[in-house]
């Protein structure tokens, strides 16, 4: 057996767990005023006169405000100059003002209101008339400010947003350097747990309980587990499967910290690996390890592709997506969306920029036999790129064990 593999229960592994000792700072609200006229510098450079952004991910990045979006618009209206606007239903008054974390108007509409409407007479009064539209916006809500105000013309609002959202701030790095600890220890006592005829739901049920003990946001955001054949399939396959003696075990999970997310996943064997499985596992590395060599400022994204794909196809695997080789782009973008811009996939042309941060996992799959994925993060530096969380250092040792 692996080291650090089995031999513990999940009683045990909980009961060593605690809230994480050095939490990370909050997102300021200087910080949150550095983000809005970075926003409005943008705009200006697409000719935006106002950006409106919905509830999600982007409206906490500007806003503090970490609603979901739902049938009602919950928005941010920002002029190009001067301060935003918050559109909400009336009701929610109370807990907007609780949650927002920037100076902004507050206007309201009841059920009965159209919110579209309210919103083209806030464009009207700021004389704006031409709108940048944040790209997660849902179509009805678009569609609604279309015709509430059919003499706006309407922008992609992709380069104000993601123009801000892809550089991370030192506070931001922070947050999301805690939330992937986290979830690497929670790997780490996961493996500890592992017995023959353990089950994945046992496994996941142990993963997002970890994680609520470290205090992560809401337990896991998302876990998969996959033993065996499963592993296979990139995001695993329906129902229940038992550990068996010589299995693959995939495991990829992460949480959140005041809404930044982590996203690893490790790729060992429980009992001993043969020796295709060590082939594998070692390709693997080495293309996770080139694609981290490759990085520095200025590189396009889609070179770090290339990169691992060369490794890859080296060792016989591929060409492009073929299997058996890497059937998806080798990482993403992350922060307060798991997967978010840009992207590190063939025709992603973005210069890579200090600041960035991404998945690193070029997988391998072996159709209906096992697939081999290590993932971890990393961001750019002017100098090139530094791991949030060291890779998995062997095959026969998942994790660095600490006494």
């Amino acid at each position: 057996m692996s080291s650090g593999i089995g031999g513990s229960t999940a009683e045990a592994e909980l009961a060593a767990l605690g809230p994480w000792p050095s939490p990370a700072p909050a997102i300021t609200a200087a910080e949150r005023a550095k983000r809005l006229a970075r926003a409005q510098t943008l705009m200006a450079e697409v000719g935006a006169e106002a950006l409106i952004v919905g509830a999600g991910p982007s409206l906490r990045y500007f806003a503090g405000v970490g609603w979901n979006p739902t049938e009602r618009l919950v928005a941010m209206i920002l002029p190009r100059e001067g301060a935003p606007s918050m559109i909400c239903p009336r009701f929610e008054l109370g807990s907007l003002e609780a949650s927002l974390g920037i100076e902004a108007q507050i206007v309201l509409w009841e059920e009965h209101e159209s919110p579209y409407a309210l919103v083209a007479r806030v464009l009207a009064e700021l004389g704006a008339a031409t709108l940048a539209i944040d790209p997660a916006l849902p179509f009805f809500a678009f569609d609604g400010l279309r015709l509430a105000a059919p003499d706006v013309r309407t922008l992609n609002g992709a380069p104000v947003v993601d123009g801000c959202r892809m550089i991370k701030s030192p506070a931001e790095l922070a947050l999301m350097g805690q939330a992937k600890a986290m979830t690497l220890e929670v790997h780490r006592r996961a493996a500890r747990i592992l017995a023959a005829g353990i089950t994945t739901t046992a496994v996941r049920r142990f993963i997002d309980q970890a994680h609520r003990a470290l205090g992560a946001d809401d337990g896991s955001s998302f876990c998969a587990v996959q033993f065996g054949h499963a592993s296979a399939y990139p995001h695993g396959l329906p129902g229940e499967q038992q550990l068996k003696d010589g299995d693959i075990v995939l495991i990829d999970t992460g949480c959140r910290v005041q809404g930044y997310n982590s996203d690893i996943t490790r790729t060992y064997v429980f009992g001993t690996p043969s020796p295709k499985q060590r082939r594998v596992w070692a390709v693997e590395k080495k293309a996770q390890a080139a694609a981290f060599a490759a990085v520095r400022p200025g590189v396009p994204c889609e070179a770090i592709d290339a990169v691992a794909r060369q490794v890859l196809e080296a060792a016989g695997f591929g060409p492009g997506y073929e299997l058996p080789g890497l059937p998806h782009r080798t990482g993403h973008g992350i922060g307060l969306s798991i997967h978010e811009a840009p992207y590190l996939v063939r025709g992603d042309k973005t210069p890579l920029a200090p600041g960035m941060c991404f998945s690193n996992e070029p997988m391998i799959v072996i159709p209906e036999t096992f697939g081999v994925r290590l993932e971890d993060h990393f961001y750019v530096t002017p100098d090139g790129a530094a791991w949030f969380t060291e890779p998995q250092p062997s095959l026969d040792e998942p994790f660095n064990e600490r006494n």
